[in-house]
């Protein structure tokens, strides 16, 4: 025997070391668990908190340049950045051709997540555009099992069929329904998914491109909207809304920009926190806690912007809530069997 400090040690058993790692392993598992749980609710709050504030500027203000408002939101979130780094706030690796080269396939898909979200998020309400998002898992979920060869449970797909159909009778009960904002938003939905499911890839190659060899948050945040502010721009001349930001009065309000630029910031937290919490979990696992946001965004959504609604397009949302909530659960199950 021996002293180790206040505590002995037995050479032949060695149970002081056992108890140690295990010690060691619970507290690691305790402090990977509250970064995922940590990271889920800042990215359910900010993107609760995007949706409506962009719904809000789009519809209430009825602002018609969506692809203006996306490049504002990420000129801020590069400013913020961009100002933090230089105070020595934060780190960021300087931004290298080889880098942009291959980070550039997955800011362009961002782009046009974003567009289209702006797009469907004007002529659709925020109830029916999260039961509408439904269908991302759906394409998730394929696209791990045919890119990954990841493997779901029935559980899983019968909760994915629920989607389909609360996504289907949504739309043929919606009271506004608009050809045109569906056909965005299931534009989306595509462009959410294939976002999902690159990142993860594309954040472990660009690893290898970096000087240090790691490339944390704040430096993908910047990397992404950076390049996206030529993009965004060119889209600007693309859709003609160089004319309109000309006449209309709305920018020669103090209290427009003032909301404009809170949605710069929450643009900066959902870029954050989705790339945070992308870290800590797994592209499905990304999508389905995006389905139990959208409880509280729908109520928010209908009770806010006082959206007409039938008893049956209520049934529609509400099962489409129920079916997220159901595919949830089955995810978890299927996390602990496997």
């Amino acid at each position: 025997m021996k002293t180790l400090g206040s505590e002995e040690f037995d050479v032949e058993t060695g149970k002081f070391d056992n108890d140690r790692e295990k010690l060691i392993r619970s507290t690691r598992v305790v402090q990977i668990n509250n970064q995922a749980l940590l990271s889920g609710l800042a990215y359910c709050l900010s993107s609760c908190s995007m949706i409506l504030v962009n719904k809000f500027v789009l519809s209430s203000y009825d602002f018609s340049a969506g692809i203006s408002l996306m490049l504002y939101q990420n000129l801020v979130s590069v400013l913020i950045v961009s100002m933090l780094s230089t105070l020595g706030v934060i780190s960021t690796e300087p931004l290298t051709w080889r880098l942009i080269k291959v980070w550039l396939p997955v800011n362009v898909i961002f782009v046009g997540m974003l567009v289209t979200s702006m797009f469907s998020l004007r002529y659709i309400n925020v109830a029916m555009v999260t039961v509408l998002k439904n269908v991302t898992n759906v394409i998730t979920a394929v696209g791990e099992m045919y890119l990954f060869s990841k493997h779901h449970d029935n559980r899983v797909w019968v909760a994915l069929f629920l989607m389909i159909i609360s996504a289907i009778s949504g739309g043929f009960t919606d009271l506004s329904f608009n050809a045109v904002g569906y056909t965005w938003q299931i534009i989306n939905c595509f462009l959410t998914a294939s976002y999902s499911l690159t990142l993860r890839r594309v954040m472990d190659t660009a690893k290898l491109v970096t000087k240090s060899g790691n490339l944390n948050e704040f430096s993908m945040v910047l990397l992404n909207n950076t390049l996206s502010l030529p993009l965004g721009l060119l889209l600007i001349f693309v859709f003609n809304e160089v004319d309109y930001l000309t006449t209309t009065p709305l920018l020669r309000l103090p209290t427009f920009w003032l909301v404009i630029t809170l949605s710069g910031f929450l643009g900066l937290a959902i870029s954050f926190t989705s790339m945070w919490f992308l870290h800590q979990t797994s592209a499905t696992t990304y999508s389905l806690v995006g389905s139990l946001n959208k409880i509280p965004l729908s109520v928010a959504g209908i009770l806010l912007f006082k959206v007409p609604t039938s008893l049956e397009n209520s049934a529609s949302i509400l099962f489409g809530l129920v079916a997220g909530v159901f595919f949830a659960r089955a995810k978890v199950r299927e996390r602990s069997q496997s």
